[in-house]
């Protein structure tokens, strides 16, 4: 990192800790995307980190968990095409958590059109099911908004989004808010999230509603809330004898819609670092099953899928990406990684390496103008047996500068551009150094299981990383150390 990038994440850390916190009620709703909103709600602040002692003080302990939450929570959307499976396989989430003996809160949040419901898993394998909330839709419909609203004046259906989108907001939050301040390990499970209503929006409409709503980037709503997407391929793509619509009383689409709005839906999650796929080239039952296993080895619970690499090593550098397909949508990311100190934390006898890392991730538009971050800290542990167990949370930017100015000074800052993409119902995410190397570019493909990956024939890949040395060569961990 140059020494102007340094100062200038100097001046804007002294420019964070030196703005006063504004009130709840001084902020005009217009003006302020609620997820935004959403620390300062959490009793005014945007990290405990930064909280002076004697306001912790004046705290209970809910609140200061609610800020500063002792264990991960864990946030995921659960989304695909109609009759993709959603709702059983929610089901079959809720009874794997609750036979597991686990402590993590699992919570149901359904939010296309909203249903919601609470399931709490403890350790006496015990959990309470709350009353359904009304679904958001359903809610403004039995409160007096008719279907002919839709088409009242023009500008309706984006009013009626802009509407479900507070209110799926709300929801979120809300139960986030919850599973932090009880200080436990949570789950929160997204019946659809915020990027599912670009799929159901014209292009236009979808820019116009978010620039209303301030919205800098879409990686707000997208990885800039979510830990993970799981996308549910409709029955109408590739197991059409099984597209029904008699078990859902308002399913109407028909298989040819199924699949558009399937499509969709993949495309608005598009850029999201951890989207996994699970289509229909199993049985259904081995489809459940699947995302049974990624949730487990997301919050770190046992789990038996192939310990498999799906790293490629791409040759000649950055891909050309007037070789893509026009079919093929792609986001465009620039990465910064720093590594920080593992200070007090207790180093397991197995563990062979331990290290933590921050990451600010920066959308870049088509002219190479970047146009919005997110922040992210990771936890990783590598132990003696090959496993690699990784914990990673969400953070504010002010966490981030005050992380980056305390770095690991023996290790370089690592930059890469980032490609994201899908191709034959698999996520790809391709990562380009650029410092403090600029000749290694890595592809991951984001797999299902044991499912074996069919390569981008537009990519100019060279092979496999299979060598557990060969890997650790071209991860950022060593290529940061400075020689």
């Amino acid at each position: 990192m140059h020494s102007k990038d340094k100062e200038e994440h100097n001046i804007e850390q002294s420019k964070v800790v030196d703005k006063p916190m504004a009130s709840q009620s001084s902020r005009p709703r217009s003006n302020a995307f609620p997820s935004k909103a959403l620390p300062l709600r959490r009793l005014r602040a945007d990290s405990g980190s930064m909280l002076a002692q004697d306001a912790l003080s004046n705290l209970s302990e809910a609140e200061i968990n609610s800020i500063i939450p002792p264990h991960p929570i864990y946030k995921i959307v659960m989304t695909g095409g109609p009759c993709g499976g959603k709702t059983t396989c929610l089901e079959r989430l809720k009874y794997k958590f609750v036979l597991v003996e686990v402590t993590h809160e699992v919570y149901y949040l359904h939010s296309h059109l909203l249903l919601i419901i609470i399931i709490i898993c403890d350790t006496a394998k015990q959990y309470k099911t709350k009353t359904p909330s009304p679904e958001a839709f359903t809610l403004m419909v039995s409160n007096g908004m008719p279907f002919s609203y839709l088409g009242a004046v023009t500008g309706m259906p984006t009013i009626v989004q802009d509407t479900v989108m507070d209110i799926q907001i709300g929801l979120e939050d809300g139960f986030e808010r919850l599973l932090r301040a009880r200080g436990k390990p949570g789950v929160l499970l997204c019946d659809r999230g915020l990027m599912d209503g670009a799929a159901y929006m014209s292009p236009e409409e979808w820019d116009t509603l978010i620039k209303k709503r301030d919205v800098d980037s879409v990686s707000e709503l997208r990885e800039g809330r979510y830990n993970a997407v799981y996308h549910m391929v409709t029955a109408a793509e590739g197991a059409e004898q099984y597209y029904t619509l008699e078990n859902n009383a308002v399913r109407t689409e028909t298989p040819e819609l199924a699949r558009t709005l399937d499509h969709q839906t993949r495309k608005a999650w598009v850029g999201h670092p951890n989207l996994k796929i699970f289509d229909n080239s199993t049985s259904f039952e081995m489809k459940l099953q699947r995302v049974v296993e990624e949730l487990s080895r997301l919050v770190g619970l046992p789990h038996s899928l192939e310990k498999v690499s799906t790293k490629f090593l791409v040759r000649g550098g950055e891909p050309d990406l007037d070789r893509f397909p026009e079919d093929v949508d792609y986001q465009i990311f620039e990465v910064e990684k720093a590594y920080v100190h593992n200070e007090g934390r207790k180093k397991q006898t197995n563990v062979t390496q331990d290290y933590s890392f921050i990451r600010k991730r920066s959308m870049i538009n088509k002219i190479g103008e970047e146009y919005g971050s997110v922040y992210g800290f990771a936890s990783v542990q590598k132990t003696s047996d090959g496993q690699t167990i990784e914990t990673k949370r969400i953070i504010t930017k002010r966490e981030y500068n005050s992380l980056f100015n305390s770095r690991d000074m023996g290790r370089h800052v690592v930059i890469q551009k980032r490609i994201s993409f899908i191709w034959k119902m698999q996520s790809f995410n391709v990562h380009v150094y650029k410092k403090p190397v600029d000749d290694v570019c890595i592809m991951h493909a984001q797999k299902s299981g044991g499912d074996e990956v069919e390569i981008p024939p537009f990519l100019d890949v060279d092979r496999r990383i299979t060598d557990l040395e060969e890997d650790e060569k071209y991860g950022s961990y060593q290529i940061s150390l400075k020689k």
